[in-house]
């Protein structure tokens, strides 16, 4: 399952999944762009990037800190369900 997080000014949204069993959370980030969509994944705790489709390397060091910034978050929002379950929303 995969949780909605944050949508940015730019239409990019960036969702998470459940806290998986070996402790990792797979952190999967969309842009639509003219013909498709830009995509990347990052798993958390480590920031492994498994993949980048599209993205310049000055957007995925952008992602990289934002990713960094709230990993806390989204570490805890995997293990309640997503914001929604967590915030009781």
């Amino acid at each position: 399952m995969m949780y909605p997080y944050i949508t940015l000014d730019d239409e990019t949204e960036i969702v998470h999944s459940e806290m998986k069993p070996d402790g990792r959370v797979k952190v999967y980030i969309e842009k639509p762009v003219p013909g498709g969509f830009h995509d990347a994944t990052c798993y958390l705790p480590d920031y492994t990037w498994e993949s980048n489709h599209g993205f310049s390397e000055e957007e995925m060091a952008y992602f990289q800190k934002l990713v960094e910034a709230n990993a806390h978050l989204i570490i805890e929002f995997s293990q309640e369900g997503g914001f929604s379950n967590a915030s009781n929303f």
